[in-house]
């Protein structure tokens, strides 16, 4: 049976990852894997989750299954922080929902939900959106199709004529949208576009789907949710995908949570029903450890206070960088605007180079970053940042 399978190239960032682990240089750098590291060029472990961690070990008595939907209690609190301790789309019991494998289990599981809600159903996608959306969404059944996003040139979001591809998208279909910190791009929707996408929604009728996997990297957890929380109070359905790998720094624990918005508690109930079927035909259940860890943060004030000082300091840490990375580029004689690196959020960025300047910087330089020329901010520090700087300045003056 297994002579029958052909060889599949690698993925293009794992395949990134592996060349950087095998070169040699001692200088080189990784601007390409998307997680977050410190001054130190390290993944650290938030002194939050360590310390609620450590009580969760204490306190565990028991290793019984969690369920389909997960942990309750871990649910309850990521609804809170998403939707807000004041929506009246949680007081009116319209929203659903559960702990998933990390943000690509959810989005997983509410591709599969929504074939069955409708098996002919479209999803449209920004240009450019996260590779992984593809197979994660398609392999599911969705079809999948593209709206103009960023403008390569003014380094932009196109809004108009993002607006007007929408304008054609209908009943039955779904548009998947960044709640903030754009991967690759970082460029975001302000709260008037927002409202804006909302309203269109509403008048078109497509369902809207929210990847938030970054929020607290922009401008504070709160303002990150803006787009969720308007969205959620103009349409009568919808569903996000989110992701806590990044903001309580829980990469391997798999971490995230899937939620439905409904018209009514009555259809969010029998969604949740439909939510829990198709986990039960995939894992049948989430694991505990991590959720556990993220439900006493946000229980516990002291903890939360801690958290969210710490998502502060990643948050400001990642801006800083932008700002010297710009400020950088400007001083090297380049007569080149870079300037759109400093406004835009998280974690990420293209620098505008092409593919063949991005290889030269590999081959050359030992500094890896995606054909696209997407960048992991948070991949520099001050240890490497003028390193960067006099590799860029020598690929472009070299062009």
């Amino acid at each position: 049976m297994f002579e029958n399978l052909k060889p599949l190239d690698p993925d293009p960032i794992l395949g990134l990852i592996n060349e950087f682990k095998a070169d040699e240089s001692s200088l080189k750098v990784d601007l390409g894997v998307g997680v977050y590291r410190n001054e130190q060029g390290k993944t650290p472990i938030l002194e939050a989750v360590r310390e609620a961690e450590q009580r969760r070990i204490r306190e565990e008595n028991t290793k019984e299954y969690l369920g389909g939907a997960g942990e309750v209690a871990y649910n309850q609190a990521m609804i809170k922080l998403l939707f807000g301790t004041d929506s009246a789309e949680v007081d009116n019991d319209r929203v659903r929902a559960v702990q998933t494998p990390g943000g690509c289990g959810a989005l997983r599981v509410l591709a599969e939900f929504l074939v069955r809600c409708n098996p002919d159903a479209t999803i449209w996608v920004s240009n450019p959106t996260w590779a992984n959306h593809m197979p994660l969404l398609g392999e599911a059944g969705l079809k999948i199709r593209e709206y103009p996003y960023y403008n390569y040139e003014t380094h932009s979001i196109d809004f108009d004529e993002m607006m007007e591809t929408l304008s054609h998208v209908g009943k039955g279909d779904l548009v998947l949208l960044h709640g903030c910190c754009h991967n690759p791009c970082g460029a975001d929707l302000d709260e008037t576009q927002w409202h804006a996408l909302a309203k269109l929604a509403n008048l078109k009728g497509f369902t809207p789907f929210i990847d938030i996997a970054y929020q607290g990297f922009g401008d504070g957890v709160e303002e990150d949710a803006i787009g969720v929380r308007v969205m959620a109070n103009h349409v009568e359905e919808m569903v996000v995908a989110q992701s806590c790998s990044k903001n309580f720094g829980l990469y391997r624990e798999r971490v995230g949570t899937a939620f439905i918005l409904s018209k009514n508690t009555k259809q969010a109930d029998i969604a949740y029903s439909q939510l829990l079927n198709v986990i039960r035909g995939m894992y049948s259940m989430p694991p505990a450890h991590g959720a556990a860890i993220v439900r006493r943060i946000l229980e516990d004030e002291a903890l939360k206070t801690m958290w969210m000082g710490e998502v502060a300091e990643m948050r400001h840490r990642i801006k800083t960088l932008r700002v010297e990375l710009v400020k950088g580029l400007a001083a090297s004689g380049f007569n080149r605007d870079f300037s759109f690196i400093e406004r835009e959020r998280g974690m990420f960025s293209f620098l505008g180079l092409d593919p063949e300047q991005v290889a030269i910087l590999k081959k050359e330089h030992s500094i890896y970053m995606l054909g696209s020329s997407r960048v992991s901010i948070a991949g520099l520090n001050a240890g490497n940042m003028q390193y960067v700087l006099d590799s860029i300045t020598k690929v472009l003056k070299n062009d």
